[in-house]
């Protein structure tokens, strides 16, 4: 039976705000352990999301994708990291920046373990076994996606400060420089289907795998 827009927003509104919310506070509560508490002062390691959301990519951008083509992307306001805090600022930033899409797979296989659980109750509970099968699939599937596309070695992503972290102290510098486009290359991608060809594999090889460990149809 095909959702409203409204069962729709229902149905994804958790799975988006904890891996949104999640995702930035893995990155903050890692920065902390490596020596820099600027997001712990600033009361970014809360798991409260209204402390994190962004007007945009957080709330008009998801709803306006999940109407229009009923997939969902977002993100949440940056955690604050200073690198002259951290122990060892080069390794230390790849740390914290992979950080995220780590606690993104984590939230996935978290998500799967609802969906098993409504499977199992589909027949005796139906009314509480639907929302949880839809939304722990909808948590699959946003959490792998924010995953796989923060990987990107294309700053501001976190792939990206990886890569800043691997590449001699030059190149990383002119891989810097790119930040301020980073955005406007990424919209690019999108729109001409790179970002599509590039991601898609990895994210329907993930989520299958997720599935056929936990048992999911």
């Amino acid at each position: 039976m095909e959702m409203t827009l409204a069962q729709k927003i229902a149905v994804w509104a958790l799975p988006v705000l904890f891996a949104i919310t999640l995702h930035e506070v893995a990155h903050g509560w890692v920065a902390s352990k490596l020596g820099d508490q600027t997001a712990k002062l600033s009361g970014r390691l809360s798991l409260n999301p209204l402390r994190h959301i962004d007007l945009v990519g957080t709330v008009l951008l998801p709803i306006l994708l999940l109407a229009t083509t009923g997939f969902i992307f977002g993100w949440a306001k940056p955690v604050p990291v200073d690198y002259r805090n951290l122990h060892k600022p080069r390794r230390d930033m790849a740390l914290v920046a992979i950080a995220g899409p780590l606690s993104n797979l984590l939230m996935a296989c978290i998500w799967a373990c609802i969906a098993k659980i409504g499977v199992m109750l589909i027949a005796q509970s139906p009314w509480i076994a639907v929302p949880l099968t839809y939304m722990g699939e909808a948590g699959i599937m946003i959490n792998v996606v924010l995953a796989i596309l923060n990987c990107i070695p294309l700053v501001p992503l976190d792939g990206g400060r990886v890569l800043a972290a691997l590449l001699p102290p030059k190149l990383a510098w002119y891989n810097a420089r790119l930040e301020p486009y980073g955005f406007l290359i990424l919209v690019l991608l999108i729109f001409t289907g790179i970002l599509s060809f590039i991601i898609n594999p990895p994210i329907m090889l993930i989520s299958q795998g997720i599935a056929n460990i936990f048992g999911l149809p």
